[in-house]
Parts: structure tokens; C-alpha cells; sequence
């Protein structure tokens, strides 16, 4: 058997409905397989055409499509398609298009055919609906059907493939060949653990085509100078569900495994989509592919596609503005990218910071850009104004047509009270913390909640460091933030009925913001505070405070629950408003809730009345938190 047959055949041995076939059969298979290559954006098979092979991807990724040009679903490596036609009427049902550069096994249909009359598991496996699939693949991992319980050594099916880093390219090549792998960690002794390897690179398919193959170097380069270096991994029991968020915040689609800092194995763009719905994690990478404004507005629709389908997928409301959170955070580094590029590179260095919903990890559909600038403490206003005033102006501009409407109170980087040196944001956040006023106060609200998106993020890391030791003892300022998170009231009357308001177009509505997800974040925001939690996100804050015990026994997943419910109401019905082709908002109808909605929603609203007496009774001047 030839070497390309038997790298087919270890690609049928590792995947789905394959790996279940008898030997003899594979290889079978493999020897009648014909490969082809097809860049992005072209057409494989049309609609109605005879469908003469069954596709399997290789590598790459596609895009299958309904035969009135909706979108039916997208498919990376090990993913197939034409099942539908061979069974039937011969006929090509969904036509597909690449997305990337892709290779494609093409399997006869004869050979399919028998395949499908002689194997009974093959046959139920390729027939069953798409879901149905799924949900089979997922239950072959033990304890690996919820995305938010599952961790990622559930994903790992095999040891990591190592070399050590005086490897050459050509060593990589025949290894990652021999063991059928996409990915190769490379590794070397731990200074201070002798025995340990440390891991010091990675190297993908992509990498070889790209820094091997296309610039025409040799063999025997050295493997680290095609390696991607300062790899970003995660630890064998995170969950799933962190390590897509991984993915979607740094646009990579392989993620090395560690136990206690040895590579245990890698996890792969095909492990996670088992899960995920797979339009997040493509779209992030769609966005990083478009070269102008013009271009990034056109996903627009494609962004609120993602969103319906997690909130119809019945996602969690911390999945969903996570992910949500990511696609704006990847809109702002594209933007950026193509601001550098038009504008040159900075005269000194900066950091764009994302703030608010979006740093906390809480967005969804309806939402303003809150940012900022931090620059270097060597900025000069009258030698570099003047560009990243331009820089700042591009983004605001790009993010607007991109559906992140322009801040109504000047909470943008384009505003010149939020481009500041670093030394001055220190100094301004130490006077908000130790002398705070009202307006002090309200941006605290609001700048407090910061995370580096763009260029030296270390200096968002720095910032929040400083806010954490500062705020956490300070009783006064504690006090004066708890006063303030206490302004937004639930919409509760004397006999726990609901009271509506008119809210711009909408009368007897109620803003399900403004009265329930902002005050609970502000409320959680002030015990993060008071115990010096570090991190962002309202549920893992959540998390941090009843680990500090500050709260009554059962308070604390009172108000997770709450927080989970009251976000899924407004996700729910932002996605309906989509559903119908109205414009999505925050204000809902109690009346046009369910029974159950809304007895559930007015439990959720005393929850947080409960909790903001509380947060009164416990912060108050002079008083030891």
C-alpha cells in the first residue's frame, strides 16, 4: 500500500462511522479514495447535480447550504456530507462551498453503497438527523454531555506527540505522518524539574504549508523556527466550555493539554464543535479575515445568527455573553489591526481596554462600545495625540456599523478625558477609590469592569491589580459604591406585583436591564470588591463570594440563579424579536411571559431586593467588611 493510502487509512481508523468497520474493509476503502484540493470559496457540489462520491473533510472547513442559500451547517475535519442524495434520488440535495482551503477524501458511491447495505452501525450512524449524531458522538465520552460540566481530559483520546526542540522540520513532518496528527508539541527539559518536559511550541498542518512548504526552506531546518512559541494551553480539568473561550479569544484552533505542566495531549477545533454550535468559533475566525469596514459590517447578520442559535440551542446566559463577549472583543482587534495598518504603527505604545459588559464577559445582542486608551507613560499630547485620536475615531466608527452603537455618555476612547498615560489612570482610579464623588462613582461603575484587548494587555492586568488592593478594606468607598449600587430598583410593588413603566416605545414594559441584570452586576460588583476578587465575570465573581463566605448561608446561589434566569429572560427575548424581524431591545411585556416565566422572574426580582437590603445593611461607613 502506498504511503498517501496509508495515511487515508490511520484518517479512517481515528474518526467516526469508520473506526467500527472491519480492517479488510478500510482498506478497501482507502485504496479507492480519491483526494482533492479546493480553496476557499469554491463550489464542491451544486444543487441537483448526480451525486457520484460521499465526502469526507481532511482538513479545512466547508460550508453546507440549504437549497434556497440559507445556511445548514458548517463542517471542519472529519465531517462529511452527501449522504442524503446517495440514499435517495441520486441527486445532490445540499449544495457546499469551502469556507477554507480544504482537502477532501471523495469515496465512490458504489464503495459507499456497500459500506451502508453491509455494516449495520455504519449504516444507523450516517442515516440518523444531524442532532441525533451528536448527541451519540458525545455520549461515547464518559461524563462529556454538558458543555458546562464536561472537562477537557474527556477530549483527549490519545498522549501528546512530542519532539524536543532540536528537531528538525523534516523530523516533525514524518512524525506527525506516522502518528496521523494535525498538531506536535515541541518540548524541553523543565530548568528547576529535572524529568519534566516543558512545553516550549507547537507546530500544526498549517504551520508546515505556511512556514515550511510556501517560503521553499529546508529539511533539516530546525523545528523552532517554524514553531508557534508563547503557546496559550489549558489544564486537563477545565471545562469544555473554558477552553472554547480560549479558542474564541485567541483565534486558535489547537490547544495544548497540561497536567500539573506536563502536555498530556492537545485539543482540536474538531473535539470542541462536538459540543459547540460551531457558528461562534467560525465566526471569530471570519472576522479576522475581512479587510475593511465595509466587510466587517457584512457579518452583522451572521453575528445575530450565532446568537439566536445559542439562545435556541438552550445555552447557558454565561455561554452566551462569553462567547458574544469574544466575537465583540475579535471585532475591536480587527478593527485595530486595520487601523495600524492604514495609520501606521504607534508612535508609542498603548492598550485598547474593552469595559463593562463586554470585559465582564455579559454581553448580548443589545449593547453600546464602552473603551478606553491607556498609552505610554511617555506619551506626548502634542507629538502623538493627534494619531491615536485617529485610532480611537476608526474603531468607534467600525464597531458602530458593526452594531455596537456609539456610548451615549461619551464612555469611548474617542472621547479625550478616556486617552490617558497609565500613570494618570493609576492616579485617577487611587482618587475615585480614596476621595469619591457622585460622578466618581458612576464611573467607577462603569471603568472598574476592564480587561486589555489590543497591545499591552498587561497594563488592564496592572490596573485591575491596583483597583483590588485599593478598594478591598476601604470601608468609605465600599459604602459609597453599595449606596450607589442601590439607585436600580427590581420592579416590584408593595404586593410583589409587577410594575411597568413607559420605556421609549414600549409602554407597560419593563427594561429587564436596567431593573434586573445592571443592578445585580453592580451589587456583585461591590462584594468582588470588598473581598478583593480579581476576577471579571459576574458569575465567577459570584463564585469568588461565597467561597469568602460574606454572604448568608444560600444567599450566594440565590443570586447566581437569579442572575442566570433574569439574563436568559432578556437573551430569550431579544432572540424572539429576531425571530419575528423586529429590532431587539431590553424591554419585555410581563404579560406576554408564560405563567411560569413570569412567577419565576418575580421570585428572581425578590432575590435581588433581598440582596440589595442587604448589601445596605453590610456597607456602611466606618464599619469593618
Amino acid at each position: 500500500m502506498q504511503v498517501e493510502q496509508l495515511e487515508i487509512l490511520d484518517f479512517l481508523r481515528a474518526h467516526r462511522p469508520f473506526d467500527e468497520l472491519p480492517e479488510e474493509a478500510l482498506q478497501r476503502t482507502a485504496a479507492v479514495i480519491d483526494v482533492r484540493y479546493y480553496k476557499a470559496g469554491e463550489r464542491i457540489v451544486a444543487f441537483g447535480e448526480v451525486a457520484e462520491y460521499w465526502h469526507l473533510v481532511r482538513s479545512g472547513a466547508v460550508e453546507v447550504f440549504r437549497r434556497n442559500g440559507t445556511l445548514y451547517n458548517r463542517l471542519t475535519e472529519g465531517g462529511y456530507f452527501g449522504e442524503f442524495g446517495l440514499l435517495r434520488n441520486g441527486r445532490v440535495r445540499f449544495p457546499v462551498v469551502a469556507l477554507e482551503d480544504s482537502l477532501i477524501y471523495l469515496i465512490p458511491r458504489e464503495v459507499f453503497a456497500e459500506l451502508f447495505d453491509q455494516y449495520e452501525a455504519f449504516a444507523d450512524y450516517v442515516e440518523v438527523e444531524d442532532k441525533t449524531r451528536l448527541r451519540q458522538a458525545m455520549s461515547r465520552k464518559e461524563d462529556a454531555n454538558d458543555l458546562l460540566s464536561a472537562t477537557v481530559e474527556t477530549l483527549v483520546g490519545r498522549a501528546a506527540v512530542t519532539l524536543d526542540s532540536t528537531a528538525t522540520v523534516r523530523e516533525v513532518a514524518q512524525r506527525m505522518s506516522e502518528e496521523g496528527v494535525s498538531s506536535l508539541l515541541i518540548v524541553d527539559d523543565h530548568p528547576d524539574v529535572p524529568g519534566l518536559p516543558q512545553l516550549s511550541g507547537i507546530i500544526t498542518d498549517r504551520d508546515l504549508r505556511t512556514r515550511l512548504v510556501a517560503p521553499g526552506l529546508a529539511y533539516d531546518t530546525p523545528a523552532t523556527e517554524i514553531m508557534s512559541s508563547g503557546v496559550v494551553s489549558v489544564n486537563h480539568n477545565q471545562l469544555v466550555f473554558e477552553a472554547m473561550l480560549v479558542m474564541l479569544r485567541h483565534n486558535v484552533h489547537h490547544l495544548p493539554v497540561l497536567d500539573n505542566l506536563r502536555p498530556v495531549g492537545v485539543v482540536a477545533l474538531s473535539d470542541i464543535i462536538r459540543y459547540e454550535s460551531r457558528n461562534s468559533l467560525f465566526l471569530v475566525g471570519s472576522i479576522f479575515r475581512q479587510q475593511s469596514q465595509d466587510e466587517l459590517a457584512t457579518l452583522v447578520p451572521e453575528v445575530r445568527a450565532c446568537f439566536a442559535r445559542m439562545v435556541n440551542e438552550d445555552a447557558s446566559s454565561h455561554m452566551i455573553g462569553s462567547a458574544m463577549a469574544a466575537i465583540g472583543r475579535s471585532f475591536k482587534q480587527r478593527l485595530l489591526e486595520l487601523a495600524e495598518a492604514e495609520l501606521g504603527p504607534p508612535p508609542v505604545p498603548y492598550c485598547f481596554l474593552a469595559l463593562g459588559s463586554m470585559a465582564r464577559q455579559e454581553q448580548l445582542l443589545v449593547t453600546d462600545q464602552d473603551n478606553a486608551l491607556v498609552l505610554d507613560n511617555r506619551f506626548d499630547p502634542a507629538q502623538h495625540d493627534t494619531y491615536f485620536k485617529a485610532l480611537a475615531t476608526f474603531v468607534s466608527d467600525g464597531l458602530a456599523r458593526c452594531g455596537y452603537s456609539y456610548c451615549t455618555g461619551g464612555v469611548m476612547a474617542t472621547n479625550d478625558k478616556w486617552r490617558q498615560p497609565l500613570k494618570v489612570w493609576e492616579r485617577t482610579f487611587t482618587d475615585w477609590i480614596e476621595r469619591p464623588t457622585p460622578e466618581s462613582l458612576l464611573h467607577a461603575g462603569i471603568f472598574f469592569d476592564l480587561d486589555g484587548v489590543w497591545g499591552k494587555t498587561a497594563w488592564a492586568n496592572r490596573l485591575r491589580e491596583l483597583i483590588a488592593r485599593k478598594a478591598r478594606g476601604n470601608s468609605r468607598f465600599l459604602a459609597c459604591m453599595a449606596r450607589n449600587a442601590l439607585q436600580r430598583t427590581p420592579p416590584l410593588g408593595f404586593f410583589k406585583d409587577f410594575v411597568v413603566e413607559s420605556d421609549g416605545r414600549h409602554t407597560g414594559a419593563i427594561n429587564i436591564k436596567r431593573r434586573g441584570t445592571a443592578p445585580l452586576a453592580d451589587l456583585i460588583r461591590v462584594h468582588a470588591l470588598a473581598i478583593g476578587s480579581d476576577s471579571l465575570n459576574s458569575f465567577e465573581r459570584l463564585k469568588d463570594v461565597i467561597d469568602a463566605a460574606i454572604l448568608p448561608l444560600g444567599r450566594g446561589q440565590d443570586l447566581f440563579d437569579a442572575l442566570e434566569f433574569i439574563s436568559m429572560v432578556r437573551a430569550r427575548h431579544q432572540a424572539e424579536s429576531l425571530a419575528v424581524g423586529e429590532e431587539p431591545d431590553n424591554s419585555i411585556d410581563p404579560e406576554k411571559l408564560s405563567e411560569f416565566e413570569r412567577k419565576s422572574l418575580r421570585d428572581a426580582f425578590l432575590i435581588l431586593g433581598n440582596a440589595q437590603k442587604y448589601l445596605k445593611y453590610r456597607y456602611q461607613p466606618g464599619r469593618a467588611n
